[in-house]
């Protein structure tokens, strides 16, 4: 399985098929490269597919440091350092467009050729001019809590919520055993600081081509956060899956992957 290494006891995992222009998956909290996985078998026939375990997340090091949005950021500029990519497509779902956004922020937009959000706010947290939010602070304390408590209990009632349709057997099964695999303590730090970070002010500085990806069904994120983030990114495309919760690119995967695939042709216009 291949690895890389970024810093002294972190190894992150990956994998990676195809040629072409680089487009990097970055999956959402508590997830991993694994829900990606209808992408690399058929996005790699167009472009240079790239799945990528978080630290703490999936396959890579279960380090207890850094399990922030910002170092998150920093990982992947690493990764992308290591592999000298250039021109890379992001496709970010849930926290991991915080982790785009962020990488962004920090690094700016001359490795990146283009963005891709999937189902995500501009912030998690429901602040006072932000209501659309997912958490208010009560909320969100006692997801910690419960996480720390009665952490599987809280994820079979959470993995459900991301699909549309009732998951099989096979892959309630598959999906439960990726998003234990972390301690409970990396588990409600990534929490928080996800839960907490603020891009609404950014989101105007992107430049670089983006598309927002979001299911019409809205028992997590509603359609209104891809609505928002296309009145403030400026050069977005807003996409909507009619069958979809949370997760577009695996409940109309023929779909996600014949859009994701048209806009990647395009940003060789751009």
């Amino acid at each position: 399985m291949p690895f890389t290494k970024i810093e002294d006891q972190v190894e992150l995992f990956y994998e990676e098929r195809g040629t072409g222009r680089p487009v990097i998956f970055i999956h959402g909290v508590w997830m991993s490269s694994k829900f990606f996985h209808k992408q690399l078998s058929a996005a790699s026939k167009h472009y240079r597919t790239i799945v990528l375990d978080l630290r703490g997340h999936g396959s890579s090091s279960m380090v207890h440091h850094g399990h922030t949005i910002a170092q998150y950021a920093r990982d992947l500029n690493a990764f992308i350092q290591k592999l000298d990519l250039k021109n890379v497509v992001l496709a970010g779902w849930s926290m991991g467009a915080f982790v785009i956004w962020d990488y962004l922020q920090q690094f700016g937009e001359n490795s990146v050729k283009g963005t891709v959000i999937i189902d995500e706010l501009a912030s998690d947290f429901k602040w006072p001019d932000f209501s659309i939010g997912a958490f208010d602070l009560p909320a969100l304390t006692q997801f910690m809590r419960d996480v720390q408590n009665n952490r599987r209990a809280v994820l079979e009632g959470f993995v459900p919520l991301m699909f549309k349709e009732e998951l099989s057997k096979d892959d309630f099964s598959w999906m439960m055993e990726e998003v234990t695999k972390m301690p409970e303590s990396i588990a409600s730090a990534t929490l928080f600081d996800q839960s907490i970070v603020d891009y609404r002010d950014f989101l105007s500085e992107i430049k670089k081509p983006t598309l927002l990806c979001f299911g019409r069904e809205e028992k997590l994120i509603p359609v209104a956060a891809g609505e928002h983030l296309h009145e403030n990114i400026p050069n977005s495309r807003l996409e909507i899956f009619e069958q979809s919760c949370h997760c577009p690119f695996l409940e109309e995967s023929e779909k996600f992957n014949s859009v994701l695939e048209q806009f990647v042709g395009s940003l060789d216009d751009f």
